[in-house]
């Protein structure tokens, strides 16, 4: 008899921002410390953080940790008088 395999779909928020030095976006998980990439255009950057987040809860997963929910992150512009 085969196990059967199931999977789970997680939603995080992305947080890309353009590298204004060398171009190309860096990429970050808030809900995922550490989790990084980067990629030279937005869909690049899309698929590399992707492949990052997918290996970060692989990694926990197989070291029996708790994989994280999604934290609900809000992003608005903060306003800043000097």
């Amino acid at each position: 008899m085969q196990k059967k395999l199931t999977s789970r779909i997680f939603e995080y928020t992305a947080v890309f921002e353009p590298d204004e030095k060398v171009g190309g976006f860096t990429v970050t998980i808030p809900a995922l410390p550490g989790c990084i990439s980067e990629g030279d255009t937005f869909e690049e950057a899309l698929e590399n953080i992707k492949e990052a987040a997918t290996l970060y809860l692989e990694t926990l997963r197989d070291e029996k940790q708790e994989l994280p929910e999604s934290r609900g992150s809000i992003i608005a512009p903060v306003h800043v008088s000097i």
